[in-house]
C-alpha cells in the first residue's frame, strides 16, 4: 500500500476530532440534534484549517444510516464511501476546474433526481469563489429553493469574491487560524502514535512556520520525520525546512538593542553563509520587535502573541531595560524599510544598511523626560529674568536662626544658612525667624521703591527713558515696535518731551494710544504728567531699519540659551524664526 501522509492518515472523521474549530463543530452538531440544518452552508477561512474536512463529516452525519446524527458511525455503507471518496450520492466538485456556466447547468439538471441509497444528495464545491459570474447566476434559483433531498456545502478561502446574492442564500461559518500550542499538542500526539521522538523545540518551530494551518504543519512534520527513523536531531530541523533558527532572531534583536554593529554583521553573515532567506528573516525580525513592543506596552500582551511561553519569558527579559519609545522607533523604521528589502536585488546589502541606520540613530527620549527637562529650563529661564529685573540673585537668601541680618547683608549681600537641629521650633528661634522675615520684607520693599521711584534713578535721560519704555512695553506690548526709535529729549515737572522717528503707520498707532501712554507715565512718575510728542516720518529708511531690526531679533532668539538647550534635547535644527 502506498504511503499516506499524516494529513490524510489522521484526517478527522467526527466533529470531536476536528482541531481548533469548536465554535463551528458545536453549532453544526446542535443544528443536527435540533433538526435545524440549513440546505446551503458556506465554510470560509484560511487554508488547511478544516473546511473540506468539516463538510465531509457533515455529509456523513446527514447520510449516516443511524442519522441524521451528530456522531456518524463511520461503519455503514454511506460513511465508508464518503470516507474513501467515492460515494454515489456525495459529489465533491473543484470550483477552479468546473467554473463554467455549462457545468453549473448540468448540475442544476441533475439535482432533480433522487439519491441512490442515501437520504440526501450532497454537493461539496471546494474553492467556490472560482466560479464565474454567469455560473453563480445560473446557480441562484436552485441554491435558494433546492429539492428537499439536495444540500450544498461550499468551501472557500476568499469569501469576499463570492457575490452577495450567493452569500445571502447560505448559512456562513468562518473558521479561524489554529493557535500554536494547539498545533504543537496535536503533533505531539501524532508522533506518539507513530512511535517517533522529536524535540519540543522543533515542534514549536514547525507550528510557527505553519501560520495557524494544521495541514501545513503536518506536511512539514512529514518532511522532518523522513530524515530520521526514530529520533530527530533539532539542529537540522531549520535546515530541512529552510527557516531561520529562533536563536538567530533573538541574537540579532539583542545586537540591535545593544547598538552593537559588529556583532550584528557577524550574525547576519553567518546566516547568509548557511543559505537562509534574508527577506523572510527580515519579516520575522519585524514580527519579533512587534511582539517585544506588545509585551512592553501590556504586561498581559502574551495573549496577542502566537509564541511559546518560554520565548515570551525570554522576550520580557530582553526588553526589561529598554524604553517603550525606543522599541516603537525601531519597529517603525523596520516596517518603513520592509518594501526596500522585499524588492531589493541585493537583500543582504539592503538589510545591513537598514539595521546600521537604525543602530546609529539616537534613541528617542521619553515624553515624560522631555516634559521634566522643559520644566527645568522654564524655571531657570524665569529665575534668570527675575535676576535681571531685580538686580540681585534671590537664590542667595536663605533663612538662618543665628545670623545677624544687618551685619551679614552689609558684608556679603546674603544671609548664611544654618540648618535647624530638628522639627521643633523654640520661642527664640521663632522670634529670630520673624526678625529675619521682617528684614527680608523691608529689604524687598526698599529695593522695589528704589526700582520704581524716579527720584533715586539716574538723572541721565537715556537711562530714564529705557526704564520708562520698559514699563510701557510691559503694559502695552503693541508699543514695543513703534517706540523702538524714540528718545526722551526733555523732562519738566509737568511734561515729558519725546521724539519719535518711525513710519507713518507706527506714528498713527502711537497717537491712538496716547491716552494710555499718559496714564502709564503718570503711574511711573507718581504724579500728573503730560506727554508732548515730536514725530518724524522716516519713509526712506523705514523698510531697511525694519529688516535690520527683524534680523537682529532673530539672531538674538537663535543665540538664546533656552533655544540651544531645546535643540540639543530634541536633536533638531532651526529652520525658521518668526517674529510675533
Amino acid at each position: 500500500m502506498a504511503y499516506l501522509v499524516l494529513a490524510r492518515k489522521y484526517r478527522p472523521q467526527t466533529f470531536e476530532e476536528v482541531i481548533g474549530q469548536t465554535h463551528v463543530t458545536r453549532t453544526l452538531a446542535n443544528a443536527i440534534s435540533a433538526d435545524r440544518m440549513a440546505h446551503a452552508i458556506l465554510f470560509s477561512g484560511p487554508r488547511g484549517t478544516g473546511k473540506t474536512t468539516i463538510a465531509r463529516i457533515l455529509a456523513k452525519a446527514m447520510n449516516c444510516n443511524e442519522g441524521p446524527s451528530k456522531t456518524p458511525c463511520n461503519t455503514c455503507r454511506s460513511c465508508r464511501e464518503i470516507t474513501s471518496g467515492h460515494a454515489a450520492d456525495v459529489f465533491e466538485i473543484d470550483g477552479a476546474s468546473n467554473n463554467s456556466v455549462d457545468q453549473v447547468r448540468d448540475l442544476r439538471e441533475n439535482v432533480k433526481y433522487m439519491p441512490q441509497h442515501s437520504p440526501y444528495k450532497i454537493y461539496i464545491i471546494d474553492e467556490v469563489h472560482m466560479l464565474s459570474i454567469a455560473a453563480f447566476n445560473a446557480l441562484l434559483k436552485t441554491l435558494e429553493e433546492p429539492p428537499a433531498h439536495v444540500m450544498f456545502f461550499f468551501a472557500t478561502t476568499e469569501p469576499h469574491k463570492i457575490p452577495v446574492t450567493i452569500l445571502s442564500r447560505c448559512q456562513r461559518h468562518d473558521l479561524k487560524r489554529i493557535d500554536l500550542e494547539t498545533i504543537k499538542d496535536h503533533m505531539v500526539s501524532l508522533c506518539a502514535r507513530e512511535g517517533l521522538q522529536i524535540a519540543e523545540e522543533s515542534l514549536n518551530l514547525i507550528a510557527r512556520e505553519a501560520g495557524g494551518c494544521m495541514r501545513d504543519a503536518l506536511s512539514m512534520l512529514d518532511q522532518v520525520l523522513a530524515c530520521s527513523k526514530d529520533t530527530v536531531d533539532p539542529e537540522i530541523v531549520p535546515d530541512i525546512l529552510g527557516v531561520t533558527d529562533r536563536k538567530n532572531i533573538f541574537e540579532l534583536s539583542a545586537a540591535i538593542l545593544e547598538r552593537n554593529i559588529s556583532r550584528f554583521l557577524d550574525i547576519l553573515g553567518n546566516v547568509y553563509e548557511h543559505g537562509q532567506d534574508l527577506k523572510k528573516m527580515y519579516a520575522e525580525l519585524i514580527e519579533h520587535f512587534r511582539n517585544l513592543l506588545v509585551l512592553k506596552i501590556d504586561a498581559k500582551g502574551h495573549r496577542l502573541i502566537n509564541t511559546p511561553d518560554h520565548e515570551i519569558e525570554l522576550m520580557r527579559e530582553q526588553v526589561r531595560e529598554t524604553p517603550e519609545t525606543y522599541l516603537n522607533q525601531i519597529l517603525d523604521l523596520l516596517f518603513r524599510e520592509e518594501s526596500t528589502i522585499r524588492f531589493s536585488s541585493q537583500p543582504r546589502l539592503a538589510f545591513e544598511v537598514t539595521i546600521i541606520k537604525i543602530i546609529q540613530i539616537r534613541p528617542a527620549v521619553p515624553i515624560e523626560t522631555l516634559i521634566k527637562k522643559l520644566d527645568l529650563l522654564r524655571n531657570e529661564f524665569a529665575e534668570n529674568v527675575s535676576e535681571r529685573s531685580t538686580g540681585y540673585d534671590h537664590r542667595q537668601f536663605k533663612i538662618s536662626g543665628k545670623a545677624n541680618p544687618d551685619k551679614d547683608c552689609k558684608k556679603s549681600g546674603s544671609i548664611p544658612e544654618t540648618p535647624l537641629a530638628d522639627n521643633t521650633v523654640t520661642r527664640d528661634t521663632k522670634k529670630e525667624l520673624s526678625d529675619n522675615s521682617k528684614y527680608l520684607s523691608e529689604d524687598k520693599k526698599k529695593k522695589r521703591e528704589k526700582a520704581e521711584s524716579p527720584e533715586i534713578r539716574s538723572t541721565d535721560l537715556k537711562q530714564l527713558w529705557q526704564e520708562l519704555r520698559s514699563k510701557i512695553c510691559r503694559q502695552i506690548p503693541s508699543m514695543a515696535s513703534p517706540l523702538s526709535n524714540c528718545e526722551l529729549t526733555r523732562l519738566t515737572d509737568q511734561k515729558i518731551f519725546i521724539k519719535i522717528t518711525a513710519s507713518k503707520f507706527n506714528i498713527n498707532l502711537v497717537n491712538r494710544k496716547k491716552d494710555t501712554l499718559i496714564k502709564v507715565c503718570c503711574d511711573f512718575f507718581r504724579k500728573k504728567m503730560d506727554l508732548v510728542m515730536e514725530t518724524i516720518i522716516n519713509s526712506e529708511n523705514n523698510h531697511k531699519n525694519k529688516i535690520n531690526q527683524s534680523n537682529s531679533l532673530k539672531e538674538e532668539a537663535v543665540r538664546h540659551p533656552l533655544v540651544a538647550d531645546a535643540i540639543e534635547i530634541f536633536n533638531g535644527n532651526v529652520v525658521d524664526v518668526k517674529l510675533l
